[in-house]
């Protein structure tokens, strides 16, 4: 049987903030951020993501909190309590099984970071052209790859088996104000390198005809979106740990604050860097920038190693506060739906998701069926993104904005964000935009994910 200390609560508003925020920030702030502000026109999409952030994404996930705290559970039972006899538990479904499936494919990444900060720091990667040479040899040994994801899904079932308080508040505790250390000397390190001048105009001088161009708006509302991990029941599995006194208003504004922070300052750190580098290109990103385009940089800088092994650190550290999140969704669900111990829940989610990460660890090079999936066009790894990462996550997202906003309702939701003293700030405008502007705008993603899928 489930105990009361198998769901745990939060030990104070910093831990949890601290921890939220960590869900948010991943590796998609280091390198998805930069990779969007290039193809956008720099400063322009940073505008137009800083608007999306606060007036959109903000207001799904104050959602997403007080649904977990009104219910005090999972993401699945949370609609159960709330709605019951109603088919919305399948809502927070969704978010359980986006939980595990980005979690297969994202551990495969995060273990290359780990690698890298070795890599880094022994200058293993090579000059020129070789980086991208050593990079498509590293990732197509699947032996390799799969072994360093496992070590990733280790270290973070670790972390989860020492529970709510004692194990995600306390490892966050240590390492978001570490990552934020790392960044800020990383930025400023970057721009004093020769070019960075040439990096930073671009980044911060807006070209203002992207600001009208629908492409640009739509990725900005998909990465702002993405970043704050939105509609895959993390946040609403936080917010089942809080205390009902806890203004969420307030700490989902701090949640914001610190997540836009990070990919603000991953762009004091790319662009700079990157235009030290001759012929770079600030609309390429993804792995290439990261694996191919920046080792360069490091090889070619007096104490570079040093510098490329913390920032591969820095990368380690931001993937595992991501994966934290990620396995603690299904986790929670099999301790309140099932009457799971930790323990149990925490080793059978690891198993599996380690099983349904051996596809993408091999989808690199290693098998060349997976590595192009004949009819589909992209590597197994690719579609696992595709399904879960980029459509399942705004699905849940526009699921959750209609069941506060419509179904359970705003006045209900806000007697809740009001419980025992808190407050709401700015209710009448957080009651406009969870009803109107936040499905629109999710919508407006699925549409232009579905037009571009086919075609």
């Amino acid at each position: 049987m489930q105990t009361s200390t198998e769901r745990g609560a939060w030990g104070s508003r910093l831990g949890f903030i601290l921890a939220a925020a960590g869900s948010a920030v991943g590796l998609g702030n280091i390198w998805g951020f930069p990779t969007q502000v290039g193809q956008g026109g720099g400063a322009a999409f940073v505008l137009l993501y800083l608007g999306c952030v606060f007036f959109i994404c903000a207001p799904i996930m104050i959602a997403e909190l007080v649904i977990g705290r009104r219910a005090q559970k999972d993401p699945v039972t949370a609609f159960k309590v709330i709605r019951p006899g109603t088919p919305w538990w399948l809502t927070g479904m969704l978010g359980v099984l986006a939980g595990v499936g980005i979690l297969s494919f994202y551990s495969v990444i995060a273990g290359w970071t780990i690698a890298y900060v070795w890599f880094a720091a022994t200058g293993a990667p090579g000059t020129g052209d070789a980086t991208s040479a050593f990079f498509g040899n590293f990732v197509g040994n699947g032996t390799t790859s799969f072994g360093l994801t496992v070590v990733v899904l280790i270290a973070t079932a670790l972390i989860i088996l020492g529970g709510v308080r004692a194990g995600i508040e306390r490892a966050t505790k240590i390492m978001m104000p570490a990552l934020f250390v790392l960044l800020i000397l990383l930025a400023i390190r970057a721009v004093t390198l020769p070019g960075a001048d040439a990096g930073l105009a671009y980044y911060l001088r807006p070209d203002m005809s992207k600001i009208w161009d629908i492409n640009v708006v739509n990725a900005a509302l998909g990465q702002a979106f993405f970043s704050l991990s939105l509609g895959m029941g993390a946040m609403i599995t936080y917010g089942s740990y809080l205390s009902r006194g806890t203004s969420i208003g307030s700490a989902a504004a701090w949640v914001v604050v610190l997540d836009t922070s990070v990919a603000l300052l991953a762009g004091f750190i790319i662009f700079p860097a990157g235009f030290s580098i001759a012929g770079f290109d600030p609309s390429g990103g993804g792995p290439g920038l990261i694996f191919t385009v920046l080792p360069r940089l490091f090889d070619s800088l007096p104490g570079g190693h040093l510098f490329g092994a913390a920032f591969f650190t820095l990368l380690t550290v931001a993937a595992l506060t991501s994966t934290i999140s990620l396995l603690e969704v299904p986790v929670a669900h099999l301790i309140d739906a099932r009457g799971w111990t930790r323990k149990r829940a925490v080793w059978v989610v690891t198993g599996l998701t380690a099983a349904l990460a051996i596809p993408s660890a091999l989808s690199n090079g290693a098998s060349a069926t997976l590595s192009a999936l004949p009819g589909v066009g992209m590597s197994f790894l690719d579609l696992m993104a595709t399904i879960w990462n980029e459509m399942a996550l705004p699905i849940g997202g526009f699921l959750i904005a209609v069941f506060v906003g419509w179904v359970w309702r705003v006045p209900d939701a806000l007697v809740e964000l009001n419980a025992e003293g808190a407050r709401m700030p700015f209710a009448g405008l957080w009651s406009f935009l969870i009803r109107y502007v936040c499905p629109a705008a999710i919508l407006l993603i699925i549409v232009f994910k579905v037009r571009a899928l086919l075609g």
